[in-house]
Parts: C-alpha cells; sequence; structure tokens
C-alpha cells in the first residue's frame, strides 16, 4: 500500500526555470487552474438562460450567489458591498478547489500549506490596507480595547498585536489541516479495504468494514470541503469588518 501522505506530493508537470529560479507547472498548479476552469464553466452556463423557473444549475448558482450577499451583509454591513465580488470569488474557487480534490486521482492544492497561507496572507494584507487608507492613524485604536484599565493597556496592546499577526496562520492552518487530515483518513481506510480483500479467503468479508467507513468519511469529506470554504470566507468578512468598522 502507498503512503497515505503520497498524494499529497506536488509533481512537476513541465519543468520551466526563469532567471536561476524552478517556476515548473505543477500538479497544485493545474488543479487550480482547473478549478478556476470549471466554475466558470458552471456559473457562466448556470445563468446563460436565467429563466424565471430556475433549473438545477441556475438555483445552485443562485444559491451560492445570495448565500454569500447574505453573508456579507450580515456581517460587514453595506460598507462591505464593494468588496462582495472578491468575497464571491474567494468562496467558489475554495469550495470547487475542494471538492474536486474528492475526486479520485484528482489533486487537493488545499492541502498544502503554502497555498492557503499565501491565501491568507493576501486576506491580511489586504484588509490591514483598507483599514489604514479608511482610518490612518486611528487604525491603531483598534489595539486598545475600549473601555480597558488603563494599567493593563499595554498588556492588553502586546496581546491584541500578536493575535492580530496570529490571523493569517490561523486561517491558513485551519483549512490546510482539516483537508490533509480528511484526505489521509480516507487514503487509509481505502487501502486497508484493498489489502483486505487483496487477502482473499476467509479475510474478503472483512473488507465489508473499512468500505462502509470509506463511505461515510467520503460523506463526511463532501461536508467537511464545503464547511472549511465557508469558514474560510466567513473568517474573510469578520476581518474585513473590523477593517472597515474598528471596534
Amino acid at each position: 500500500m502507498h503512503s497515505p501522505v503520497e498524494q499529497f506530493t506536488i509533481k512537476a508537470l513541465l519543468h520551466l526555470e526563469l532567471f536561476g529560479y524552478d517556476i515548473s507547472f505543477s500538479n497544485s498548479a493545474l488543479f487550480m487552474i482547473l478549478t478556476v476552469l470549471l466554475s466558470t464553466i458552471f456559473l457562466t452556463f448556470a445563468m446563460r438562460g436565467r429563466q424565471m423557473v430556475p433549473g438545477r444549475m441556475q438555483a445552485s448558482a443562485e444559491m451560492m450567489y445570495e448565500f454569500i450577499s447574505d453573508m456579507v451583509s450580515s456581517n460587514v454591513g453595506n460598507a462591505g458591498r464593494p468588496y462582495f465580488p472578491f468575497i464571491f470569488t474567494l468562496f467558489v474557487f475554495l469550495l470547487f478547489g475542494n471538492m474536486l480534490g474528492l475526486i479520485p486521482y484528482s489533486y487537493t492544492f488545499t492541502s498544502q500549506i503554502v497555498v492557503t497561507f499565501v491565501l491568507a496572507a493576501f486576506i491580511f494584507i489586504g484588509v490591514t490596507l483598507i483599514a489604514i487608507f479608511k482610518h490612518g492613524f486611528h487604525f491603531l485604536s483598534f489595539f486598545v480595547p475600549p473601555g480597558a484599565p488603563k494599567v493593563l493597556i499595554p498588556f492588553l496592546i502586546v496581546i491584541e498585536v500578536v493575535s492580530y499577526f496570529v490571523r493569517p496562520v490561523s486561517l491558513s492552518v485551519r483549512l490546510f489541516a482539516n483537508m490533509l487530515a480528511g484526505h489521509t483518513m480516507l487514503k487509509v481506510f481505502a487501502g486497508l479495504a484493498v489489502m483486505i480483500t487483496g487477502a482473499g479467503g476467509v479475510y474478503a468479508p472483512g473488507a465489508i468494514l473499512p468500505f462502509l467507513a470509506l463511505v461515510g468519511l467520503t460523506g463526511l469529506e463532501v461536508l467537511v470541503a464545503a464547511l472549511q470554504a465557508y469558514v474560510f470566507t466567513i473568517l474573510t468578512c469578520m476581518y474585513l469588518n473590523d477593517a472597515i468598522h474598528l471596534h
């Protein structure tokens, strides 16, 4: 049986080099492109007809749109409407990427910490710049909890600053760890079922148990894939709300 973590190996599909740097086209990049293409095709075909009584594709696209619209409105308010296209794109990208990674022999790029950290760092830098442009030096008041005793303010500032700069780490690790752990578990149970079946004889019926567990875990992973896209997106909305409204 292959190692359960072998599925996360980044493989160069096209070796490229620029100014001495390796910029090879990898399986991770391939599935990012496939995610963009599939999500674009889905949304384009779903909304091309725009029937009064929507079909399944149109209903799914409209449901995603309304879901993210409500998320932005409830967590950021009207001030968050200009950022809706980015937040919607982020959710669709993560959702399709997570779901695509559940297909056998595909690749889950959200299981790579470098991918999730770059996304989280981009969001962190973006919301910080929004806060600075909107509030100027008043942004620094974000690190001073309102109503705090003056004697505790120095300690609270340190805690607030550390927790603020930990945001991209926690945001990226949460998505990466959940996708890594779930896919590893699927690989373990799938390999166990294959090994027991291959043993044959009296051991063959024993493959039913890991197979049933595999089916259940697959359903759970579908839920986790959608949930992690939701968690990443709603945390982005909360960070954006902090940047716009401060305390």
